[in-house]
């Protein structure tokens, strides 16, 4: 294959599409799959079973696809699953997933994860997420669309971090966080609303105001959460926006920062 650097390692039991490039001194072990426009950088370890999609960028010496670090771990086939069109920068770490959990890692689609990321096993990621330099995930952790972490944030196993939402640098989050909401400070507390981040994504003014008086309703009326999520309920049918922080109050398992 032209685009595979002569120093480095593809297994014969890798399937790689035509184009794409690994560069020098990088690892691809059997059982991986990665999909066409992709580039693997110098030194990076690229581990099965593992399937990479089309167009991703993955920076020098990134491990992606290792072993769980899990003691409860006994060699079980485990796989990872990437999405198209991210970028993963230097010394990313991405690990398979457990059978105690669904048995896979995943992440979707244009993500950009900064140097040094560490996502843990089972770990499941939309799209559009941002996760700056540090940022570190522990197992189970469920992350939805359009997030964004600040440096060196940090999310509990079993966490949910909601769509929309913004992590400030070095918080620890040990509870769930509703979509829309911005949390910081250590400890960590919520401070309003993301509403430059919908501004970006085109929200609508009347959808912030929208999105803003849920959060007021959630966190400074003197509510409890059942009734807050009554309230809610009835605004969204007739604010769709609102639609996805219903239902992620609804399935929310370790309860919510508050």
């Amino acid at each position: 294959m032209n685009g595979v650097h002569p120093t480095a390692i593809v297994s014969p039991a890798a399937e790689l599409a035509p184009d794409v490039q690994v560069g020098p001194y990088a690892v691809i072990g059997p059982d991986v799959e990665i999909g066409s426009g992709t580039r693997i950088g110098a030194h990076t370890v690229v581990s099965g079973p593992t399937r990479i999609g089309r167009d991703n960028r993955i920076y020098p010496h990134a491990s992606i696809g290792d072993d769980p670090q899990d003691k409860k771990y006994a060699g079980e086939r485990t796989r990872l699953e990437i999405g198209d069109g991210n970028t993963i920068r230097e010394f990313c770490t991405i690990n398979r997933g457990t059978v105690q959990d669904g048995a896979v890692t995943r992440i979707g689609n244009d993500n950009w994860l900064m140097a040094y990321v560490h996502i843990a096993h089972d770990c499941q990621l939309g799209d559009h997420i941002i996760l700056a330099n540090n940022t570190s995930l522990a197992g189970h952790v469920h992350m939805e669309d359009w997030v964004i972490c600040s440096g060196f944030a940090a999310v509990h196993q079993f966490c949910r971090i909601g769509a929309h939402s913004f992590l400030g640098p070095y918080v620890g989050m040990t509870r769930d966080v509703p979509p829309y909401m911005m949390v910081v400070g250590t400890p960590p507390q919520p401070r309003g609303i993301n509403a430059e981040g919908l501004k970006r994504r085109g929200f609508s003014p009347e959808q912030i105001r929208n999105v803003k008086e849920a959060a007021r309703i959630l966190y400074r009326s003197g509510l409890r959460l059942a009734e807050a999520m009554e309230r809610l309920e009835a605004l969204s049918a007739a604010q769709p926006e609102l639609g996805i922080l219903v239902e992620f109050l609804r399935r929310s398992e370790r309860g919510i920062i508050r």
